[in-house]
């Protein structure tokens, strides 16, 4: 008797789990974008989200400047020289139920995306960068590479780049240890 009566409502806890494991499945704001373009374009403008594209011919004529000065590393200035285009979305919480929002599912659907476009993350100690690289081209020649990380100053924060361009391997692990760096001073 007691079995016919749990059975309904342990069907019900089941069909409840799993409708709640499809919403976070689903990202957070509704279906999961894609693409790291539609990720771009589902976030943009949003409450506490930040975007920025570099002008390729402007980020060159800056960073190369910089880099020769302070750097001076072949691999990273012919890195930048390599960007095409690059943008950055960044997200800083701004209520406290946002917070969860960068903490787990901007996250989990960035890393969704960039696992369905097919990027291969380079190793930990390949790039020595606080943000998680991965890249998508043929062996060593690198057509684009994305990175994940935050904010350095803002707890909970979420930072997604997106660079295209003719890149090597080396030339990404050079780029990536200065990409922190390269999104603080664009500010948030």
């Amino acid at each position: 008797m007691l079995k016919r009566f749990i059975a309904p409502f342990s069907s019900f806890f089941l069909l409840g789990l799993l409708l709640l494991a499809g919403c976070r499945a689903g990202g957070p704001g509704g279906a999961p974008a894609r693409t790291v373009a539609a990720f771009f374009n589902k976030y943009d403008g949003q409450p506490g989200f930040h975007t920025t594209q570099w002008s390729a011919d402007l980020l060159q004529r800056l960073a190369l400047v910089k880099a020769a000065k302070l750097l001076g590393g072949s691999e990273l200035t012919d890195g930048i020289t390599g960007i095409r285009s690059a943008r950055f979305i960044s997200f800083v919480p701004v209520s406290a139920a946002a917070q969860g929002l960068a903490r787990e599912g901007l996250r989990s659907e960035a890393a969704g995306v960039l696992q369905n476009e097919r990027y291969t993350t380079l190793s930990a100690g390949a790039a020595a960068s606080s943000y998680q690289v991965s890249t998508r081209g043929s062996g060593d020649k690198v057509a684009e590479f994305a990175a994940v990380g935050q904010l350095p100053d803002e707890a909970n924060s979420f930072v997604l780049v997106s660079v295209q361009g003719n890149f090597t391997q080396a030339q990404v692990q050079a780029l990536s240890k200065y990409l922190p760096a390269l999104v603080q001073a664009t500010g948030k």
